[in-house]
């Protein structure tokens, strides 16, 4: 066991809270879109699959989180760069969690 003293003072200059998340936001706003945007176009879309009769009458809770997350996805291509592969990829990987589990 050391006697070693906490270590006392500011973080290291290289974090600064807040900055990080500012530079995250502005990288996924320029794939994502406006965040108000995407909200909006995702929060429509939701509404009109959580208002039909079937998503509980039907659907399983993995199916019916599936869509959430595809609708989701669908916000973001809407709202921002239709050309980001990931957004393509993560509804298919959202429908390929519910073809594994029919």
């Amino acid at each position: 066991m050391t006697n070693a003293k906490p270590r006392r003072g500011r973080p290291p200059k290289a974090f600064v809270p807040g900055r990080h998340i500012d530079a995250l936001l502005a990288e996924r706003g320029a794939t994502h879109g406006d965040y108000a945007d995407h909200a909006r176009i995702t929060q429509r879309l939701k509404s009109v699959m959580h208002e039909e009769l079937s998503w509980y009458a039907k659907l399983t809770p993995t199916q019916r989180e599936s869509l959430d997350m595809i609708a989701h996805k669908i916000g973001r291509i809407l709202a921002g760069d239709p050309n980001h592969r990931d957004h393509w990829l993560d509804c298919a990987g959202y429908a390929q969690l519910v073809v594994q589990r029919l």
